[in-house]
């Protein structure tokens, strides 16, 4: 279902098609001054199913075997967008042979002849920026074997697009689409002939929105990691066209990208992926590595933490902790109420995660996704530490995070034998005068991690809310600590149900054991995945009580079976994305 569009959207996408169709007069481009080597990095098997006519975006599966892309699904869906970015070049451009080829040249010979004169929803900054910069890539890819009349077609096109980026990028929002927007118009002013006077005020306002829109630590307002990678991609894309025309990169962009690679490193667990908070996914299979590579920054992490995450590492175990305020404004669209959860990765396999984004599968999972109870980490019953809501009437169809936690202390400290972090967060302060506090301990061999969860009152005002909580139901606050488990991992009760045991596919074997004064079960849970049909079904381990006292204390530990060892060979293939 597509979904509502505001006043002002409408009057956005109006400019955008008027200002598409003017276009129609621009001086076509002569041809190529230079190609950047593609970097972009596509999935060979979703190339295959693109051939075949199997047609996955946002989840949903189209079967139209001899269709054209564009003929799969109507304008006005919520999938339109990725297929007019052209992002599916990439996959095609990785099968690569003839077939593939040939299905690249004639669906973007369609989109030119269907859309190239506005037409369609594919005009707006941020799409053009993306589709820019696959066309350009890939440009001998488009062109080996055809017609001339084809080439000028393609190049028309391009000069087309190129001219509507230098005038519309302005009316994009700052951030991911804006970045988008001017990387692609650096690109094709550098990459086209005739299109040269866009460069240099593309490249100024890129070097502004770096000093702007990066902070100190390489961090965005979103704090979304998934996001912050597609940038430093787009910085390093932009930065090597830049250099490869024989100019010199402004500093304010090549500081950015000097910033951020070493606040990602922080963000990934040791079996490569991102971290999954704020609306991110683990990233494509081989972007991260790449972009750090492409940087040319080796710089490590240092202490403390990286766009208000936390990192603690043992051995062969990763624990990343969302150890700061949510985002707020506009910048929390796509934010969870994930304060004080964590993740934990052994090797290269995920152990404990978060549920993740629902995004690509609907608004409930959207929803679903944000709460709090979809995170590692403690949930007052029927309220996160953070609520959804509109911000004023203008926002009344975008739900932003407000209620957010004002105070997010945080402290790390070295132990003799392990890594302490203590963080917590005021989310349930005026609801229940409730303070969430949490400990993790991590040894530095990484076998062993142990926690404790507290609720607690600091001050008279606080103990008066919380009797007001406790009249209202006698029994107590209910609350639950859930540990929600990749769905690689096997659960099962152990020790007369004292214990849950958690088997990994490389053969590790974790126990769970938590201080007796919960009730431990283990639950159906989701784990939720860009690129899947449906959401996987996976198990969570839940402790759950209710507070009746000032303060609340759960303690748990997780740590590997005594027969593990601190290091195994993991041969075992991990399933495909279906």
């Amino acid at each position: 279902m597509a979904k509502a569009v505001t006043w002002s959207a409408r009057r956005a996408q109006a400019m955008h098609r008027l200002h598409a169709r003017a276009t129609a007069f621009a001086r076509p481009a002569r041809g190529f001054t230079s190609q950047p080597e593609p970097k972009s990095i596509g999935l060979f098997a979703r190339g295959r199913q693109l051939i075949s006519g199997n047609f996955l975006f946002s989840g949903e599966l189209i079967e139209a075997p001899g269709k054209s892309i564009w003929d799969i699904t109507a304008d006005t869906s919520d999938i339109a967008p990725q297929i007019h970015s052209c992002a599916w070049l990439d996959d095609l451009a990785a099968v690569g042979d003839a077939e593939a080829r040939e299905r690249a040249q004639i669906w973007v010979l369609e989109w030119i002849d269907r859309y190239g004169r506005g037409r369609g929803p594919g005009w707006t900054p941020e799409l053009t920026g993306r589709r820019l910069i696959r066309w350009i890539n890939h440009g001998f890819f488009l062109l080996r074997g055809r017609e001339k009349v084809d080439s000028d077609k393609l190049l028309t096109s391009l000069a087309r697009q190129t001219l509507f980026l230098s005038r519309r990028w302005r009316s994009t929002p700052p951030g991911l689409a804006r970045f988008e927007a001017l990387a692609g118009m650096i690109y094709a002013g550098l990459s086209l002939e005739g299109m040269a006077g866009r460069v240099t005020p593309a490249i100024n306002a890129l070097a502004r929105d770096c000093k702007t829109q990066i902070d100190a630590e390489g961090g965005i307002p979103t704090r979304n990691p998934e996001e912050l990678l597609e940038v430093l991609t787009l910085l390093g894309w932009a930065c090597h066209a830049i250099q490869e025309s024989g100019r010199t990169p402004p500093e304010a962009i090549t500081s950015a990208i000097a910033r951020i690679a070493p606040t990602l490193r922080a963000l990934r667990h040791a079996d490569g992926g991102l971290a999954r908070f704020h609306g991110g996914g683990r990233g494509i299979d081989g972007r991260l590595d790449h972009a750090l590579s492409d940087s040319g920054i080796r710089d490590l992490p240092a202490t403390g933490r990286h766009m208000g995450f936390a990192r603690l590492t043992g051995g062969r175990t990763t624990i990343v902790v969302d150890a700061a305020p949510p985002p707020r404004g506009m910048a929390s669209r796509g934010a969870h109420a994930s304060t004080c959860a964590f993740e934990l990765t052994s090797g290269r396999r995920a152990l404990i995660v978060n549920c993740g984004s629902g995004v690509t599968f609907g608004p409930e999972w959207r929803r679903f996704g944000r709460a709090t109870a979809s995170h590692s980490t403690l949930a007052i019953e029927g309220y996160s530490s953070s609520r959804l809501g509109s911000a004023s009437r203008k926002t009344r169809r975008e739900e932003w995070l407000i209620d957010t936690p004002d105070r997010v202390p945080v402290e790390q400290t070295p132990l003799r034998d392990a890594l302490r972090l203590e963080v917590g967060h005021d989310g349930w302060l005026k609801t229940h005068g409730l303070t969430h506090g949490r400990t993790l301990e991590l040894t530095h061999d990484g076998r062993g991690l142990s926690g404790e969860d507290l609720m607690t009152t600091l001050s008279d005002a606080d103990q008066k809310r919380f009797d007001a909580a406790i009249a209202r139901d006698s029994d107590g606050v209910a609350y639950s600590v859930r540990f929600h488990l990749h769905p690689d991992v096997e659960a099962s009760l152990d020790m007369g149900g004292t214990a849950v045991s958690l088997t990994l596919k490389s053969g590790e074997i974790w126990v769970f054991r938590h201080d007796g004064t919960v009730q431990m079960r283990i639950e159906p849970s989701v784990y939720l995945e860009n690129g899947r049909l449906r959401p996987r079904t996976t198990q969570q381990v839940v402790l759950s009580g209710r507070a009746i006292a000032y303060a609340t204390r759960v303690r748990w530990s997780l740590a590997k079976a005594h027969e593990t060892p601190n290091a195994v060979r993991d041969y075992v293939q991990d399933d495909p994305a279906v």
